[in-house]
Parts: structure tokens; C-alpha cells; sequence
């Protein structure tokens, strides 16, 4: 079974906590431009026996013209079908209702697709996907960081997702953190 999201980052900094001195706020000097960002889907795979897997894949945007801004179907039957050679077996994938895996294109590589069968979440429902537990976790550790380019914020960004893969303890909390039952019951 499989868990798919996305996200965008942009170079502007989540802000966090700090441990300055109180009652004096740290500035932190971030560059005016609004160009660049990043857009991002990741996939949480679980398989019976076998550790909690995280996949993903980054678009980066550079603001230049003609330059897509958003991940396309392709993109997104890329991280699929890696998850599938990864986990070598037939996929169950649950995502949202975006507009790319409802369309007509997407569809279409679906039903080429016989060992992937699609279910879609209800309208608004982030706390049933795991993976927004993964964007959180980014979020709050990429908090107060500067990147002064957006290939310095893919950087970060995928180093912190990268450390991420190696943590399935963690990414079993995303899961248990949606309250889905995902074992059968015991008869």
C-alpha cells in the first residue's frame, strides 16, 4: 500500500523558535526575488514484513519562461513505477483528488498500469495521508534555514529527506499519527 502527496517549498524560510536572546528578535536577511521554488511529491510505501519505504521526486523551478512549474503526470507515473520496481510487487495507491491524478492523461497511465490499483481520498482530508507528517517534519527542520538560491533549497531540502529514508520508525509515526487501521483484524 502506498501513500502519495505533494508539496511546494519556496525560498522564503518557515520560521521557528530560536534561542537568541530574548528580547532581541534575529534577523535573518533573505533575498527579495520571488522567482525559483521547488514542488515535490513523495510516496510512503508499506509492505507486510518488509520496513516502511519513502520515495519522492523534485521539480525545480528557476522562473525562467517555458519552464513548467508543477510536477506533471509523467512525473508522478515516474515515482509510481519506481516504488513498484523498489517494492517488486503490485501497488494499492491512495492520494488526493489534485487535478493532475484526476485527468484524462493520467488515466490513461493508469489503465496501462495492471498491477496499480487507485483509490482516492475524500475532498479535504490531510490528516488521512501520511505524508503530510513528512512535509511537516521538513518544514520544521528546514525552519530559520536560508537558502540564498533554489538549487542550494533543493539541496537542503532533499538532504533532509534523504535522512528521512533511513528512519522507518519515523515514518511508521506518520502512519499511526492518521489513526488508519492498515492490518486485517484477527479473526
Amino acid at each position: 500500500m502506498c501513500f502519495e502527496d505533494e508539496a511546494g517549498r519556496r525560498q522564503r524560510p518557515p520560521t521557528g523558535r530560536t534561542w537568541g536572546r530574548r528580547d532581541r528578535t534575529p534577523v535573518v536577511t533573505v533575498s527579495g526575488r520571488r522567482s525559483g521554488r521547488i514542488c515535490l511529491a513523495g510516496l510512503i510505501a508499506l509492505r507486510p514484513g518488509s520496513r516502511t519505504r519513502l520515495c519522492y521526486r523534485i521539480r525545480v523551478h528557476h522562473g525562467r519562461r517555458g519552464e513548467r512549474r508543477s510536477l506533471s503526470e509523467a512525473d508522478y507515473m515516474r515515482l509510481v513505477d519506481g516504488a513498484h520496481q523498489l517494492l517488486r510487487a503490485p501497488i494499492v495507491l491512495v492520494w488526493d483528488r489534485l487535478g493532475t491524478h484526476i485527468s484524462q492523461a493520467m488515466q490513461q497511465l493508469l489503465a496501462a498500469r495492471s498491477w496499480l490499483t487507485v483509490f482516492l481520498l475524500p475532498a479535504y482530508a490531510p490528516e488521512l495521508n501520511p505524508v503530510e507528517g513528512v512535509w511537516a517534519h521538513c518544514r520544521h527542520r528546514l525552519a530559520n534555514l536560508t537558502a540564498g538560491t533554489v538549487d542550494r533549497l533543493e539541496v537542503l531540502v532533499r538532504n533532509r529527506l534523504k535522512s528521512l529514508q533511513y528512519r522507518p520508525t519515523t515514518l511508521d509515526g506518520f502512519v499511526t499519527e492518521t489513526g488508519l487501521q492498515l492490518d486485517p483484524p484477527l479473526p
